[in-house]
């Protein structure tokens, strides 16, 4: 999510540090760097690129990582903690339908931040994640020779503030400066591009092991521009393995009378089973899951028709958020010139039927799916380092931010789908006299009222200038950096008073929460507009009745004729009994009503004005 820029370095002979890119995944990770011009993944000490998400924390001992880990599954498994990803910056009420299918424990006190309870220590999502990173840097500086202390780390494009901060401090806990955090899609357009200058759209559709994104890129002359982006945090291959978990569970119930779900090693072994299933049926037209356990056998033929058939709704839920994409973007799936499939979930011969027949395009496949991630943050990589020329990528924010206004309402600073980095500066003023102190409310989300998005943070500018209502200027400035992380600052322009804050992690609030908030904003794009203007005629309201109530006060109240004063109060009773009411052009109305039987009052308190600035002066 950043604007790259070109470092050409200045006139030292030392070498710029290396830069490496790395795909912290679900399921596996990756890490790459850029050799030449071409990028390259980093194998380990056993010659696979991949180094499983899985990290096991014996009784004794430190803690390991990768496929050793992962063997630790079937043995310890309640040690042994895979799909951190998932628990990245959330909290336990965030995650409790996924905590019933992993075998670790959280640690009490765990509401807020996740806490696991393994190996008699407690851990963040974070900190298992720096170990996998860490891995990651162990073997790149064995095959690179020399110290590697810079990366670019991907994220799923819909991770939110907290999801984003969290990464970024796995990155740290690993010993690592995190330069940059990049969409995974958009990485994946990178790899691409390198040997597709020409102009053009690209739809990058990205089916990993835990999330789904998709994104709609326009590329033109090295320029990578992110139109929309769309997807689901809680769909990938991992649902995929579950159901066929849940298909092979109750079959064994069935044919054993045995319930192996709460049974944490059979549940292990058998995930791995599905797993070589569903693998082998990308290749072949029919497999066998095969268990054994505890002296029995258990075999199921799975050809891959039925295969598709159990699958189906799983697949179909991936299009969706592809057409609402296309959709942001202004396209139809004709004018996409180009369709590249990322994450390991692509090999599934249904899933690249589906895309080929929304998209009308035979998708690309040239790149392993699994290191077109990597391979894409290693250019980006390069791209910091001074390595690659005259290519810059613009990212876009998924959802709009701003603040909260009088009546309840969202002034939107930075929209949805905005280029970032970015910036967006907008004057308020006070709606009290004399107010000395503003709350500034930072919202995010598509729908017109506060209490209907998300909150990420409130702030006080206090010891403004107490001027009267609607005389101060209040400036408010949103930046978001390259990364996606949001600063924020209010200014008292008289005084020159001003107050910011940098978002920090939100944790505990839910996924859900903000995944829907596009949808929801289509679905009652007509009733919140409604309930917004309602709501902005009364804060109107309440400013045109105090003004009029203060100018009864003055003394050009008393001099007003009976019928005037007697029409004024009509006009505001009437204005009050519409107040509370829902039809706003009524209430509009009455305050047009109000603010013409008031315009003798105006008169009288002006020309008493004059008259009292000009007293005693003499005209020439």
């Amino acid at each position: 999510m950043s604007v790259l820029q070109i470092d050409f370095g200045d006139d030292s002979p030392a070498s710029p540090p290396r830069v490496v890119g790395i795909d912290l995944g679900t399921t596996n990770s990756l890490i790459a760097f850029l050799d030449l011009t071409a990028p390259k993944v980093i194998p380990g000490a056993d010659g696979s690129p991949l180094v499983p998400s899985v990290v096991h924390f014996p009784a004794s001992g430190e803690p390991v990582v990768g496929a050793v880990a992962q063997q630790a599954l079937l043995t310890d498994p309640h040690n042994t903690v895979y799909s951190a990803k998932r628990l990245m910056g959330r909290g336990a009420a965030d995650v409790a339908g996924e905590l019933s299918l992993l075998p670790f424990a959280l640690a009490e006190g765990s509401e807020n931040v996740i806490r696991l309870s393994v190996g008699g220590r407690e851990v963040t999502a974070p900190e298992v994640g720096a170990y996998v990173l860490r891995q990651l840097k162990q073997n790149a500086e064995a095959f690179l020779g020399e110290p590697v202390t810079q990366a670019v780390i991907t994220v799923p494009a819909y991770f939110n503030d907290a999801q984003r901060q969290a990464t970024k401090d796995a990155g740290r806990i690993a010993g690592l400066e995190v330069l940059r955090l990049v969409n995974e899609p958009t990485a994946a357009a990178l790899a691409y591009g390198l040997d597709k200058r020409q102009n053009g759209t690209i739809a990058v559709y990205d089916f990993g092991g835990g999330t789904f994104d998709i994104s709609i890129l326009k590329l033109q002359e090295g320029l990578f521009e992110v139109l929309a982006t769309n997807g689901d945090t809680h769909l990938g291959g991992d649902d995929i393995d579950n159901l066929l978990l849940r298909v092979a569970l109750e079959d064994i119930a069935s044919e054993w009378g045995i319930d192996l779900s709460t049974d944490n090693e059979a549940i292990q072994r058998l995930r791995r089973s599905v797993i070589n299933a569903k693998h082998e049926l990308s290749t072949l037209p029919a497999t066998t899951i095969a268990f054994d356990y505890q002296g029995r056998e258990y075999r199921r033929h799975l050809p891959r028709d039925v295969f598709d058939k159990l699958i189906t709704p799983i697949i179909d839920r991936t299009l969706a958020p592809c057409r609402s994409c296309l959709a942001d973007a202004g396209l139809t799936p004709e004018q996409i010139d180009e369709v590249v499939l990322v994450g390991g979930s692509t090999r599934i011969p249904l899933v690249r039927q589906a895309v080929r027949a929304l998209f009308k395009a035979e998708p690309h496949t040239e790149l392993n799916p699994d290191e077109v991630v990597a391979l894409g943050a290693a250019v980006q990589a390069g791209i910091l380092s001074g390595e690659v020329e005259d290519q810059l990528l613009l990212d876009v924010t998924p959802l709009s931010l701003g603040i909260e206004t009088m009546g309840g309402v969202v002034s939107k600073l930075i929209l949805r789908n905005s280029t970032i980095p970015a910036s967006a500066t907008e004057q308020f003023t006070t709606a009290v006299d004399g107010q000395r102190n503003v709350l500034i409310h930072v919202l995010q989300g598509e729908r017109e009222l506060a209490k209907d998005c998300r909150s990420l943070a409130r702030f006080d500018l206090k010891d403004i200038d107490p001027v009267m209502a609607g005389m101060a200027r209040i400036e408010v400035r949103f930046l978001i950096d390259a990364n996606g992380i949001l600063n924020v600052s209010a200014k008292d322009l008289r005084t020159g008073r001003e107050q910011s804050v940098e978002i920090k992690p939100s944790y505990g609030l839910t996924d859900e929460q903000v995944e829907a908030m596009i949808l929801e904003s289509f679905d009652k794009a007509e009733e919140d507009f409604k309930e917004r203007q309602v709501r902005e005629a009364r804060v109107e309201a309440d400013r045109i009745l105090a003004a009029v109530d203060k100018a009864k006060q003055n003394d050009a109240w008393f001099e007003l004729p009976a019928e005037e004063q007697a029409a004024v109060d009509l006009a505001i009773n009437e204005l009050l009994l519409s107040y509370h009411g829902d039809d706003y052009v009524l209430i509009q109305r009455k305050m047009e009503a109000l603010d013409h039987a008031s315009r003798g009052l105006a008169e009288t308190m002006m020309n008493s004005a004059v008259r009292g600035a000009l007293k005693g002066t003499k005209i020439e």
